[in-house]
């Protein structure tokens, strides 16, 4: 997939001098052979080197903790020499061993070599002399160890008092200002090499204007870029680093919502045309028929939407709803709305089954207005397609032909719709479902196709805590559905612990037929299709969350062990994403129609998919999904009058994160409350997948949930900023969002 080139900030030079040393490729400065070094640190121009800030700063006083060294990571520590042996064994692989302590725990430090080299460590190495150390922690019969560690040591005032072991940046940092700043790393290039590279850059760039005006210094008291940079790398008290950093923080978000602020102010230039619903019409005949009266929620809502669209000003509005709360009939409200105006509407899905099932939702809540130039459908009726990439050609020549003609007054599709031979005839009203499955540039080239700027509207069932909406979603207005229309069941959901309790998992199928057998269906989820994906694990799970110690139970191994096995007699069905599209609607449509009793499947029924009569769910191992992606599977059920029940059965330890994950599960559906767990949880650049643009490259000083208030602030800094350059003529400014865009179209083309 290639991004369209119209979507790219179309820079040819950086604007302010500032700007144009911080964007100079870092190996202009530092050379090819050290820059190819750093591009594993996604490090590519002085900037990026110059925001690659210490994650702590050691005295040159100070112990360090060595209860908390990570085995198998790079550190640097400041530790008092206890004792050293040697030299030991024999030459030519002489030893020396040093025990380094910080007054509690203990590692060993060993050095290797012949016994000159053993005897000049043991002259630099004396008991009740402190140092520091640098080297990757391992394990030695039990014990921490550091093999070969660059050390320094210090006087009793903390000064260096010799180099040993190339370790002259670190003594370096140490003389200068006494801190010594132990940056993210690589094997290839140590924490004491970043710092003199930074070093070596902080002197070649010369003085930076300040990109801000004076009164937002002024009004958050943060120092200057100039003073910030060297704060942060040349610091002499923490106090120093942190106010730095400070800064650097408040410049990425700030940056982040000046390009939100410009979208907002950019879009109240744009036109777009009217709509409103008629007396008589489309829209007052759906509601008439309505089988049910609209929740509280849906109606204030409904109102938000009707007040946008009646506008000449383009809606841009986000519509979050629990599962469950009624979006879609929202959303085919105002589409319904836009139809009596004369226009058309376009819903935007990310799956080909959950495009089918709103065609299905869809066309079973209009029932004859949805069968607009059928004989005997009402005048006022209208038409509604589908539009995917797997339909034959007649059925895609079909669904083209009634788009462009204006026969569709709706057209639901996946990314098919984005095609260019795909033309509308008057497309007014743009709904995009599930939204952190597209980027922003998909959504831009659905509204290139209408003649005037449509209208947008933004559905999710992932809550999104108001931290992150204000970052990722900035641009757009925000409504919630948190009422859960009349008629839905609750839902009680159990974590099993299959590895402790084995019998528990013989329960669960026993379960599932007592449900089957009083009339309901069951869904059960796993986290691969075959055993041949067993090794890959789901976007959702972080690096630092090891999945729980056996191979995941694969779809197509479940399938064939339940239907002859625990589930035999009943009607099983199976269903994943490489299934042809045909066969996919055959299982669905089965499933629906109460011809199947148990669906195995993966993810492929995580939203959009409703059957009110399945009422029990079973998630084989699962620790291997997300907080959100639980929350969303958990919503296929208790749909109808009938309770529903979910059980998470998982191999994870009692102790471990993917544990604490589940238990947040089981302890409430309050989407909102699962969504702050989600976020603290794990880095927000995954929590609304990966193909929202500039949701990980741009974060690397803030995070969403920790800095909260931070983004609020420069929310409002950022809006003031617009209102006074509304012409956009600071050039300074123009920057700052100009850098921001090519660090997510940077990272846009990365993924793709």
């Amino acid at each position: 997939m290639s991004r369209p080139a119209d979507t790219l900030p179309d820079v040819t030079r950086w604007q302010t001098t500032t700007f144009a040393r911080l964007n100079q490729p870092v190996a202009k400065v530092i050379g090819e052979k050290s820059a190819k070094a750093f591009a594993a640190l996604k490090v590519r121009t002085v900037g990026d080197l110059l925001r690659h800030v210490p994650r702590r700063y050691l005295l040159g006083t100070e112990n360090s903790d060595l209860r908390d060294l990570p085995v198998g990571e790079e550190v640097a520590i400041i530790a008092e020499v206890a004792d050293v042996r040697g030299p030991l064994g024999q030459e030519p692989r002489m030893r020396i061993e040093a025990t380094l302590t910080d007054g509690s725990g203990r590692v060993t430090a060993t050095f290797f070599g012949k016994k000159h080299h053993c005897a000049y460590w043991a002259m630099n190495l004396k008991a009740a002399t402190r140092g520091i150390f640098v080297g990757k922690v391992s394990t030695f019969n039990g014990n921490l160890q550091l093999t070969h560690p660059t050390f320094v040591m210090f006087d009793s005032s903390g000064k260096v008092v010799g180099k040993a072991d190339q370790a002259a940046e670190i003594a370096e940092q140490v003389t200068r200002s006494g801190l010594v700043g132990l940056y993210p790393a690589t094997s290839k290039l140590p924490t004491w090499t970043i710092g003199a590279t930074i070093d070596l850059v902080l002197d070649s760039i010369g003085d930076l204007s300040e990109p801000l005006p004076a009164w937002v210094l002024e009004e958050t008291d943060l120092p200057t870029l100039q003073a910030a940079y060297t704060g942060v790398h040349r610091a002499s008290t923490k106090e120093e680093a942190a106010r730095a950093l400070e800064r650097l923080q408040f410049d990425e978000a700030l940056a982040l919502q000046l390009v939100m602020a410009r979208r907002r102010a950019d879009n109240t230039h744009l036109r777009a045309p009217v709509l409103t619903s008629r007396d008589g019409g489309l829209l007052t005949a759906f509601d008439r028929r309505l089988p049910f009266a609209l929740t509280r929620g849906q109606l204030e809502v409904s109102s938000q939407i009707f007040d946008d669209l009646a506008r000449e000003v383009p809606m841009q509005r986000l519509l979050q709803g629990e599962v469950g709360s009624g979006k879609t009939l929202v959303a085919l409200r105002a589409m319904l709305a836009a139809v009596d105006s004369g226009h058309q509407a376009a819903l935007l899905a990310p799956t080909e089954v959950l495009a089918a099932q709103h065609l299905s939702t869809i066309i079973d809540l209009l029932g004859d207005l949805g069968q607009g130039r059928v004989l005997g459908a009402p005048a006022e009726a209208t038409q509604v397609v589908l539009l995917t990439g797997s339909q034959s050609a007649a059925e895609r020549k079909r669904a083209l032909f009634a788009a462009a003609s204006g026969e569709a007054g709706i057209v639901i599709g996946t990314h098919a719709l984005l095609a260019d031979r795909v033309q509308f005839a008057d497309l007014s009203l743009v709904v995009v479902d599930e939204q952190h499955r597209f980027g922003v540039e998909q959504r831009s080239a659905l509204t290139q196709k209408a003649e005037l700027s449509p209208h947008v509207l933004v559905m999710t069932a992932t809550p999104i805590p108001r931290s992150v909406a204000m970052t990722v979603f900035g641009d757009l207005e925000t409504s919630l559905l948190t009422e859960i229309p009349a008629g839905r069941s609750d839902v009680q959901t159990t974590v099993v612990d299959a590895g402790a309790n084995p019998t528990w998992v013989e329960r669960a199928w026993q379960r599932v037929t007592e449900e089957v057998a009083g009339g309901r269906q069951a869904f059960v989820v796993c986290s691969t299709i075959t055993a041949a994906q067993r090794e890959d694990v789901p976007d959702e799970m972080t690096v630092d969350e090891d999945p729980a110690p056996v191979p995941p139970v694969a779809v197509e191994d479940l399938y064939a062990e339940l239907s002859s096995g625990a589930l035999k007699g009943l009607s099983v069905g199976m269903l994943h994403g490489r299934m042809s599209a045909t066969d996919k609607d055959e299982v669905m449509g089965r499933f629906a129609a109460g011809e199947i009793d148990v669906l195995v499947a993966t993810t492929v029924i995580e939203v959009g998919v409703n059957v009110p009569n399945a009422s029990v769910m079973v998630v084989m191992d699962a620790d291997r999904f997300g907080i959100s992606q639980l929350h969303q599977l958990r919503g296929r059920i208790g749909r109808g009058e009938h309770p529903g029940l979910c059980l998470l059965l998982t191999h994870a330890r009692p102790d471990s994160p993917a544990r604490t994950r589940l238990d947040a599960v089981a302890g409430t559906r309050d989407g909102f409350l699962l969504a702050e767990a989600d976020l603290a949880a794990r880095r927000e650049g995954n929590v609304l997948g990966a193909n929202q643009s500039g949701t990980r490259s741009t974060l690397r000083l803030i995070r969403v949930l920790e800095h909260a208030d931070l983004i609020v602030t420069c929310r409002d800094i950022a809006a003031k900023l617009v209102a006074d350059d509304p012409d956009a003529t600071n050039p300074h400014l123009n920057d700052i969002v100009t850098q921001a865009e090519l660090d997510a179209a940077g990272d846009w083309l990365e993924r793709a």
